[in-house]
C-alpha cells in the first residue's frame, strides 16, 4: 500500500514560512518554465523568497529554474510567481510537482497563469511561436490526486471539461492581437520524460490531437482545478518535435529560443495581467 502523506498541513506550514517574509496576498499565481523565469524580475515592488527557506517546498536541479517564489505587482494585480518548477522525471512524487501551485492558492491566488517550453508538432508551427493551451492530454501515467481525497483541497472527482478558462483564453487572444502577433491555440500533451520523444511517438501524439508536447503543466493544472483556480496556459514553442525538426533536439535550443522570444512573452503576460478582472 502506497503511503500518501496529508498535503494540507504541509501546505499550511509552507505558507507560515512565506508569511515570515511578506504579508502580501496575491490575486494571480504564475508558474514560469524553462528559460522564462526572468519575467519575475520585471515585477514591481518585488519580494523574493528562496524555495530553500520554505518548508516542504521541492527544489529543481534543472538549468534555467532559479528556485524562488517572487511576489510583486503588475499594474493593479498582485502577483506571486514561481521561478522554476520540479518535474516527475527528477524523481519527485506527483504531490511535490504540484506543491507550489497549492501553496500559491493557499496564499490567496485564485487565478493561475502557467507557462512551459514545449516542442511543436502542430501543422505550421515554428520555433518561437506562443501557443495558448486549449486542453491537455495527461500521458504521464500519474495524477496528483492519487490516494485519499483531502476535502480541504477539493472534491474527489474535479470536473476537467473546461480546465483552461475560456474567458482568460479570449483575453489572451485579444492581448496578442493588440500587440500585433498571432497567439496559436492547441492541445498540450504532457509526458513523463526525461527523453525527448521519438518520431513515431510524435506521429502518435498528432493522431491523438496534440499540437505541442512537454514534460510539465498537466499535473499542476489538475491541482489548480481541484482547488477551484481559473487557469490560463501558454506554451513557448522552443523547437519542432522529433521527426519534424531538421536537427537533433537539445535543452540548449529550448533555452535559446525562450530567450529570443522573451520580449513577446513578457508583453503577453503583462497585457493579460493588466487587463484581467479579479476573481
Amino acid at each position: 500500500m502506497v503511503d500518501f502523506p496529508l498535503q494540507a498541513p504541509r501546505i499550511e506550514a509552507a505558507a507560515e514560512d512565506v508569511r515570515t517574509h511578506t504579508d502580501r496576498r496575491p490575486d494571480v499565481a504564475l508558474v514560469l518554465g524553462s528559460g522564462l523565469g526572468g519575467y519575475a524580475d520585471t515585477l514591481e515592488d518585488r519580494v523574493v523568497v528562496p524555495y530553500g527557506e520554505i518548508r516542504h517546498m521541492p527544489v529543481s536541479q534543472i538549468v534555467g529554474h532559479a528556485g524562488n517564489l517572487v511576489f510583486g505587482r503588475v499594474g493593479e494585480a498582485q502577483v506571486v510567481a514561481m521561478q522554476g518548477r520540479v518535474h516527475l522525471y527528477e524523481g519527485h512524487p506527483a504531490s511535490d510537482v504540484v506543491f507550489g501551485v497549492r501553496l500559491m492558492h493557499q496564499l490567496g491566488a485564485k487565478t493561475l497563469l502557467i507557462t512551459n517550453a514545449a516542442g511543436g508538432c502542430g501543422d505550421g508551427m515554428v520555433a518561437g511561436d506562443l501557443m495558448r493551451i486549449t486542453d491537455h492530454l495527461n500521458l504521464t501515467g500519474r495524477s496528483c490526486l492519487e490516494g485519499p481525497n483531502e476535502d480541504a483541497l477539493g472534491v474527489r472527482f474535479p470536473d476537467m471539461s473546461a480546465a483552461y478558462d475560456p474567458g482568460l483564453g479570449e483575453l489572451a487572444d485579444a492581448v496578442a492581437r493588440d500587440q500585433g502577433f498571432e497567439l496559436r491555440a492547441g492541445v498540450y500533451a504532457g509526458l513523463l520524460g526525461p527523453s525527448y520523444e521519438t518520431p513515431a511517438e510524435i506521429r502518435m501524439l498528432k493522431t491523438m490531437g496534440a499540437h505541442a508536447v512537454g514534460m510539465s503543466t498537466v499535473l499542476e493544472v489538475i491541482a489548480a482545478r481541484h482547488v477551484g483556480m481559473r487557469v490560463l496556459g501558454v506554451s513557448c514553442i522552443t523547437n519542432l518535435a522529433a521527426g519534424i525538426s531538421p536537427h537533433a533536439l537539445s535543452h540548449d535550443e529550448v533555452t535559446e529560443t525562450a530567450t529570443r522570444v522573451r520580449e513577446r512573452f513578457v508583453g503577453l503576460l503583462t497585457g493579460v495581467l493588466e487587463r484581467q478582472e479579479s476573481p
